[in-house]
């Protein structure tokens, strides 16, 4: 494709597109809903060296759909032969389609693909389960509502900024915050609605991943991911797309180019893409350079509203790109409970953002999530506990010790 170092709008056609349609994504969260989507089922667990039994898996998303959490990623229809670690996402698709999970509010569960063979065995299992029903939907789920108690107006960062988030005034705040939330949700959950489904797809934005991960090139996988994106569509499932190493590659180095992150934007929506997730894989990002990436996105005209960013933590940069994205204006964000994460294709990749750490961080801002911090640290202590490993989340950590010593 040509380079969009300048008038990017003018020099390629899905930019000058892009003015003149509606994207698939058509809900609009308020300013103050931030929407958490949790890939420590998937994204989390796929870099574990040792075999996770099933029921583990099934547990971790019962227990995570009682914390408040909307979206879910809670497997992969990747060969195992790649990822060994999800072989058995069929057997998690069945449980929550015969046994949804309890949950204070709807739930929708994501399902990773690689290709078009990936979404036929989706559709297999799906189809296979006798409580199927139709996934349509119109968006999102309804947000969580605002508190009752009205607390006066919020504190913005700048009077002049619209996206500017507004904050609570100390740590302890943000620890009333999460516990006044949690207090409102039901203490036995129960499933409101049948949980929805929506499937994801990956691709790379440098060639030199992207024949590593998936041996195939850029153009390859967007030809590859056509016909897979309409059949989805087809059957009123929405479709997610990753952008991995948007902001660093371990074969490329930290430059990659913003224009050609915003270039694949741009062809993943025309192509009927419903939600861009933009992946810091190897969390290489920095502040500096997220701001330019997003920067790049607007101008490209792609709308904060049909984003997310994914910041793994390799060098502690997650939560300070995260306000970043914050001020941006951009309002969906995914984590793993616990930190979990990996890549299996970046050599040195730590986990992803932590759950709890997110959650403490923009509740500390005075943003609404719906998550419980409480429950959601409990739950990052039980996982880490069945891996064998040390918890990864700070705020995780403190939570709990704060329980334990009231």
């Amino acid at each position: 494709m040509a380079s969009l170092k300048s008038s990017p709008r003018l020099l390629h056609p899905s930019y000058r597109r892009l003015c003149q349609r509606a994207f698939a994504t058509t809900a609009r969260r308020q300013a103050e809903l931030i929407r958490i989507v949790e890939v420590g089922p998937r994204d989390g667990l796929q870099n574990e060296k040792t075999s996770i039994p099933v029921e583990t898996k099934i547990e971790l998303v019962n227990r995570l759909a009682k914390t408040g959490l909307r979206t879910i990623e809670a497997g992969s229809f990747v060969h195992p032969r790649w990822v060994p670690q999800m072989a058995n996402s069929s057997k998690i698709l069945e449980h929550v389609l015969q046994s949804p999970p309890p949950s204070p509010n709807p739930i929708t569960y994501q399902w990773l693909l690689p290709n078009s063979k990936g979404l036929d065995n989706f559709f297999a299992a799906f189809d296979a389960s006798p409580s199927t029903q139709s996934t349509a939907d119109t968006g999102y789920p309804t947000p969580p509502p605002s508190p009752a108690t009205d607390n006066g107006p919020a504190l913005n960062t700048s009077s002049q900024d619209p996206n500017a988030m507004p904050s609570s005034t100390s740590g302890v705040d943000a620890m009333s915050q999460s516990r006044s939330q949690s207090q409102s949700q039901s203490q036995s959950p129960s499933p409101t609605s049948p949980p929805t489904h929506e499937v994801s797809i990956f691709l790379a934005a440098t060639e030199s991943f992207s024949k590593t991960n998936t041996n195939c090139s850029i153009a390859e996988s967007l030809a590859r991911f056509s016909p897979l994106i309409s059949s989805a569509r087809a059957r009123d499932i929405r479709v997610r797309a990753y952008i991995s190493v948007a902001l660093g590659c371990p074969f490329e180095g930290p430059d990659v180019n913003p224009h050609r992150v915003a270039e694949l934007a741009a062809d993943l929506l025309e192509m009927g893409a419903d939600e861009i997730s933009v992946a810091d894989t190897t969390g290489m990002g920095t502040a500096p350079r997220t701001a330019e990436l997003l920067r790049t996105l607007t101008a490209a005209g792609i709308k904060n509203e049909d984003l997310a960013l994914h910041f793994h933590d390799t060098f502690g940069q997650a939560l300070l790109n995260t306000t970043v994205a914050l001020e941006h204006g951009i309002r969906t964000f995914d984590s793993a409970v616990g930190g979990l994460g990996g890549c299996p294709y970046s050599p040195g990749a730590t986990g992803n953002v932590a759950t709890e750490d997110l959650v403490y961080c923009l509740h500390s801002l005075g943003a609404q999530t719906g998550v419980d911090l409480e429950a959601v640290s409990r739950v990052g202590e039980w996982i880490m506990g069945e891996l064998g490993r040390p918890n990864e989340s700070r705020a995780g950590k403190a939570t709990l010790a704060g329980l334990r010593n009231r």
